[in-house]
């Protein structure tokens, strides 16, 4: 009811206008508590530290913002979809919430430009703003509650930056394509994955490789094991088969490859 008079006058006096701004612009409201949102915008590399020795940054509200916006989701496809089966859904649910796909939305709504960190430069292209997206949802649904949310992320941000046609059209699991397909055509497959040697452990980086009956065909790299066997599976799909020395290996190439097609 007084949202018409508190937007000018947030935006424009105090000591959070700027922020305030931000939200308004990003999200087209005004929050209740300001300090929520603040915090969904601390990156971990630039986390507070407080007297007491403890942290505070968005991790917590990112936590809490990937149950809600996975739970909003799968209301959304189970209303969208009423004559596709799990899997289906499961798999739709699965592109709309990775982290390629928020690390996009984030980008598009401008959230990426307000995010406070201190990553280095290779950190910097990985998943900060999807992550950030997500701790802005928990902050929201605390703020406002989930019914707000709901409307927010589904008439708003999901109708105005997310095409479910090219969701469908385009393919990001690999990882389960290559193996119904193995298990159909009577082959064994086999994903060999650990970190990185010389890699932090706060920050590590997986390797994986990829076996079919027994034969390296893939190999890939990501921040969690998930994301180097999807890498790994993709590879399968890409590899040329000159470099590969092996005969068999070479026609279980060809006969991979075309997954992708």
């Amino acid at each position: 009811m007084f949202e018409f008079l508190l937007r000018p006058i947030r935006r424009r006096y105090g000591r959070d206008k700027e922020f305030y701004a931000a939200i308004d612009d990003m999200f087209h409201f005004i929050p209740h508590n300001i300090e929520l949102y603040k915090l969904a915008l601390i990156h971990k590399s630039a986390s507070v530290e407080l007297e007491d020795g403890s942290h505070i940054n968005n991790e917590r509200l990112e936590f809490l913002g990937d149950a809600v916006i996975e739970s909003i989701t799968s209301d959304f496809l189970f209303i969208e979809f009423p004559d596709r089966d799990e899997g289906f859904m499961t798999q739709l649910r699965s592109k709309i919430v990775s982290r390629q796909s928020l690390n996009t939305i984030a980008s598009k709504i401008g959230l990426d430009k307000h995010v406070i960190s201190h990553a280095s430069g290779n950190m910097t292209h990985k998943h900060i703003y999807g992550d950030a997206f997500e701790a802005m949802m928990g902050a929201i649904y605390l703020d406002k509650g989930y019914d707000f949310v709901n409307r927010l992320l589904i008439n708003d941000i999901y109708g105005r930056y997310l095409s479910l046609d090219n969701m469908l059209q385009c393919e990001t699991d690999f990882k389960s394509r290559l193996i119904e397909w193995c298990q159909k055509n009577h082959y064994s497959i086999e994903f060999r994955t650990g970190s990185e040697p010389g890699t932090s452990m706060a920050h590590p980086t997986f390797v994986s490789t990829v076996y079919v009956d027994g034969i390296a065909v893939g190999h890939g790299v990501g921040d969690s094991k998930k994301q180097a066997e999807q890498a790994a599976a993709h590879s399968v799909s890409e590899a040329k088969t000159s470099a590969i020395d092996d005969e068999n290996s070479a026609k279980i190439l060809d006969r991979i490859d075309r997954i992708a097609n």
